[in-house]
């Protein structure tokens, strides 16, 4: 009976037996489906059983090695066959329904209103192809062509390779500036963001630490690949910083670095005959560091970030943050927000720099952890079996990397691996356009070239050596 059934539906299919009474029935057409899928799976497994006694007492064959080369194969055309049914059975109705229409008959309501939604739709897409695009000299009216109303596949996605593959062979540049006072763990930190040694103190042979008497900058640059991504890193040092008993205008020198940089790039571009990629010496990013005290800001402090927050990217940080418990370091980070508030600080990321409603639901998430409590270090211990970065104590090990001991995790997405691009864009387009509108403006009222930059307080100094890492 079951072998009868099945042979019946093979060739005549579910609708045969709806079409017997005048009109399709959705219902039944559903629990005959599944009547028929119940009745394909007794017929495959008795097949299979049967097949299975045959090769077992001819060939020696086991169950396993039958289970993975036959049933598959079986239940495999078993399911193309169903699907194949379905789409006979959806082809069916829709071909009695013109039919009908042909003949003049009515249907009900529910198909006809379905069927006029369907021309509605295919009549807006033919209107939008139809219409032809805008003239570009029309600044008022803006045509879009995307998905339906292109004719074909037209390959505007691949520009994003194309990208990519000039990026890769050319590679890109990134300067950073740690600013803090001596012992704050600069060195340690810019090591552990880029898991290697990179600062200054680690790549000088026979460093001794000496406290300046006056603020020298100092810089170090390295070339790291990593995927065939090659990125020039410079890391500007900037000993002396906070370390005298009168820190009096102990920013201007780092103030007078950052501009004489937008200078240097800016007599670049305004050269008849300039290079086909400037080199790029700007201060895309600063890393200021707070002493973990518990209490308020310095005035140093507020009076550093307040001047070099108009001109570069500030990121402040709490340093060597494990000194602190968890309570302490809550209300510190509380009690410095509401000092950068107060004292009307710009740091990075600023909310009107904010493109879309997505980035500004990404950049409220890091400025509420913004001071980011971290601690930094190069040695590895073993935790549970695996090798991670931390401080060993007497305590236990502090996981430089653990989300739950301290936020490394948060700078380090914040300065590479989210908002590395964004720096340098902000750095382009908002510091650096600012100057150069403001030089170019001295320039207009007192001539056509350009005035030198003076230095005001400091000396410069800059060793720049490059390595391969």
């Amino acid at each position: 009976m079951c072998a009868c059934l099945a042979l019946y539906s093979y060739f005549y299919g579910p609708v045969g037996l709806c079409e017997t009474q005048g009109k399709t029935n959705d219902v039944f057409k559903v629990i005959y489906i599944y009547i028929y899928i119940y009745i394909y799976i007794y017929i495959y497994v008795c097949v299979c059983v049967y097949i299975y006694v045959c090769l077992k007492r001819y060939f020696k064959i086991e169950l396993v090695q039958y289970v993975k080369i036959l049933s598959c194969i079986i239940f495999k055309f078993s399911l193309t066959h169903l699907v194949s049914v379905y789409v006979n059975t959806c082809g069916s109705l829709s071909l009695s329904a013109d039919t009908a229409q042909e003949q003049g008959l009515d249907l009900e309501p529910p198909v006809r209103m379905e069927e006029e939604k369907e021309v509605m739709e295919v009549e807006e897409r033919v209107v939008e192809v139809e219409h032809p695009l805008p003239c570009l000299s029309e600044s008022d009216t803006q045509g879009i062509i995307k998905g339906r109303a292109l004719f074909g596949y037209v390959g505007i996605e691949a520009v994003l390779d194309q990208m990519r593959r000039k990026t890769m062979k050319a590679g890109f540049e990134f300067n950073i500036m740690v600013v803090g006072q001596s012992g704050l763990g600069k060195s340690t930190l810019v090591n552990t963001l880029f898991k290697s040694k990179v600062s200054r103190k680690s790549c000088t042979p026979n460093y001794e630490e000496q406290i300046s008497k006056t603020v020298h900058l100092q810089s170090v640059s390295h070339i790291i690949e990593e995927k065939g991504v090659k990125m020039k890193l410079t890391v500007i040092d900037t000993p002396g910083f906070g370390d005298q008993i009168n820190n009096e205008n102990c920013w201007e020198p780092i103030v007078q670095y950052v501009n004489e940089q937008y200078e240097k790039y800016l007599k670049e571009e305004l050269n008849v005959n300039r290079k086909k990629r400037i080199p790029d010496s700007r201060v895309h990013g600063c890393v200021y560091f707070l002493p973990a005290t518990g209490h308020w800001l310095r005035p140093i402090d507020v009076e550093f970030m307040r001047r070099l927050g108009k001109i570069v990217s500030i990121v402040p940080v709490i340093a060597k943050a494990d000194t602190l418990t968890l309570e302490e370091r809550l209300e510190f980070k509380q009690r410095i927000r509401q000092d950068l508030q107060a004292n009307g600080i710009r740091v990075y990321p600023q909310k009107e720099y904010d493109e879309d409603a997505e980035d500004r639901i990404l950049n409220d998430k890091i400025r509420e952890n913004i001071p980011f409590a971290v601690v930094g270090t190069d040695k590895e211990h073993q935790v549970n079996g695996n090798k991670v970065l931390g401080r060993k104590t007497k305590w236990g090990i502090i996981e430089v990397e653990n989300v739950a001991h301290c936020e490394f995790a948060h700078l380090r997405d914040l300065l590479i691996r989210s908002h590395l691009q964004d720096l340098k864009d902000v750095t382009h387009n908002i510091h650096y356009e600012t100057y150069r509108v403001k030089r170019l403006n001295e320039s207009n009222a007192n001539g056509l070239a350009l005035s030198p930059l003076t230095l005001e307080n400091g000396t410069l100094e800059k060793s720049d050596a490059e390595s391969h890492l």
